[in-house]
């Protein structure tokens, strides 16, 4: 059965579909990975909520080349330190009709904070939203935030109205099985409307002829299929069954680029793949040690790391497409990071480091790891697998859809997993986030550092996580950064892999913007004839 946005279909799409020209361009795509819910506040991850961009707006945006921009929010100032006001678009309206404004954003502020929401570190709990009048916004920290604004392009706002008249004022978590109206239908006040959203299998997107901005992109419809095996995805490209698809196997770049009117487009990505240990629990649910947990011995961690040949991991499963990483975060976000390295590959230390902490013939531990999310994140774990067998820890890979993995592995499943790998792009762009988010004490709820799904904690590091959000001053701030870093790198608190390349597959006859967060924008995209 379609699912589709009654609201839409019956209001703001049946006009969408009359104004559209005789000439209307198609534009025809596939992802790896399923649009799993329509719900902006339910899952913290890039496609859902970049997919999802092209539909819903946050106070800002980012152009093509990650520059922040004034998006429903036409301006803001800083009346002081800790006080922000934003000045907010007038005539504005949502996809049925609604108008937008002040009472949709401290809203949307009380929800994304919310429980059952995945983007709680976007605005601090202490962060007190006022409205000003009808088009004017106050916030109210307690403490001076000079990035408040950079990670809101993904913080969308949504119709507080419509909202509470479809009984979806609580999130449906990535965790929940029971979906309520927000996470099935879609109302925002984007360049494109969802007109319908089957999961697994199709979405649909026209434009919003009642869009308040202009579009550098010609395209009237958009289609979105989900096709997980990448041979059939790529055969969907160059038979011309579609547009775009990615990402392209880095094996398949060659073929694309020789096939008739198709290219690849590859570059450097944003995004850090790294793995992760439970560092919390006294004892791993998915190991055959009992009464203690060993990723709590810094020993441990530090043989798993030197147990992995990152290096070929890039050079035969990425294919070059990646660059190995010492830190969990792009270089390109931290101008010290070249003064990290990573620790050497080395089995035999491996080996005498487990046997010094007491596991001279190692030990079994359950892995979790996505297999349609990230660029062959199911062959770098059975990698990873491989590597920690030589050395005698016995590795039970658990590789699933995102949507299931996702649920599994984050605070809306309580964290359920003893190893895993993930992919982490800072959404404000800054090193920050990569502390806050990654790297900061939680709690079992994940208040603190939500996504910091090992569960260690290092004072040491929370303070300098604050101090940073605070310090003005460029070389200050990165000596702080670089302290924190040193000491979850010492410490061995992940094993950053590496960051991936970007590597998409296009028609020749479709011009778009590749961004480095691999976030796909439809008011990019140009079909011509």
């Amino acid at each position: 059965m379609r699912i589709r946005n009654a609201a839409l279909v019956t209001g703001l799409a049946a006009a969408l579909l009359a104004a559209a020209p005789a000439s209307a361009k198609t534009f025809k795509y596939a992802f790896q990975g399923v649009l799993s819910t329509l719900e902006p506040y339910a899952l913290n991850e890039t496609f859902t909520l970049g997919t999802l961009g092209n539909v819903y707006e946050g106070l800002i945006y980012r152009d093509k080349d990650l520059k922040i921009q004034p998006a429903l929010a036409e301006s803001w100032e800083i009346l002081s330190p800790t006080k922000w006001r934003f000045h907010l678009r007038k005539g504005v309206k949502f996809h049925n009709g609604g108008d937008f404004n002040a009472d949709d954003v401290v809203f949307s502020a009380d929800r994304v904070r919310a429980k059952g929401s995945d983007l709680t570190s976007y605005l601090g709990a202490d962060v007190k939203v006022v409205k000003v009048d009808d088009y004017t916004v106050d916030f109210e920290l307690s403490s001076p935030n000079p990035i408040l604004h950079y990670q809101w392009e993904f913080w969308y706002i949504v119709d507080k109205e419509w909202t509470e008249e479809h009984g979806a004022v609580a999130i449906t978590s990535a965790s929940d099985t029971s979906p309520n109206y927000a996470a099935l239908n879609a109302n925002g006040t984007g360049p494109y409307a969802i007109v319908s959203h089957e999961a697994g299998v199709k979405t649909v997107f026209e434009k919003n002829a009642a869009y308040w901005g202009s579009l550098q992109g010609n395209v009237d419809r958009v289609e979105l299929t989900p096709i997980a095996q990448d041979a059939t995805r790529v055969a969907a490209l160059l038979s011309g069954e579609m547009d775009m698809v990615y990402p392209v196997p880095v094996q398949d770049i060659p073929r694309v680029d020789a096939n008739e009117g198709t290219r690849a487009l590859t570059g450097p990505e944003l995004r850090t793949i790294f793995l992760g240990m439970d560092q919390r629990r006294d004892e791993l649910k998915y190991s055959n040690v009992k009464g203690k947990n060993p990723f709590k011995d810094v020993r441990v961690r530090k043989a798993f790391y030197q147990a992995i040949d990152e290096n070929v991991i890039v050079k035969k499963v990425m294919r070059g497409l990646a660059t190995p990483s010492a830190l969990m975060i792009s270089p390109f976000m931290f101008d010290r990071a070249g003064e990290f390295e990573r620790y050497p590959y080395d089995p035999k230390a491996a080996k005498a480091l487990l046997a010094e902490a007491g596991y001279p013939d190692g030990f079994e531990v359950g892995m979790d790891c996505p297999n349609d999310r990230y660029v062959n994140d199911e062959a770098i774990c059975q990698a990873v697998t491989s590597y920690l067998a030589r050395v005698g820890i016995k590795v039970d890979l658990n590789a699933q859809p995102k949507a299931k993995y996702f649920a599994k592995i984050l605070a809306s499943g309580d964290y359920d997993t003893s190893f895993y790998l993930l992919g982490w792009t800072p959404s404000s762009f800054d090193a920050h986030n990569v502390l806050s988010a990654l790297m900061n004490c939680r709690d079992d709820s994940g208040a603190g550092s939500p996504f910091n799904n090992g569960g260690w904690c290092d004072e040491e590091v929370d303070a300098l996580t604050a101090k940073v959000l605070v310090e003005n001053d460029k070389a200050k701030r990165d000596q702080m950064i670089y302290e924190a870093f040193k000491k979850a790198n010492d410490d061995v608190r992940y094993i950053p892999l590496h960051q991936q390349g970007l590597a998409w597959g296009v028609a020749d006859d479709v011009d778009l913007a590749q961004r480095a967060d691999n976030v796909l924008s439809f008011r990019y995209v140009n079909v011509t004839d």
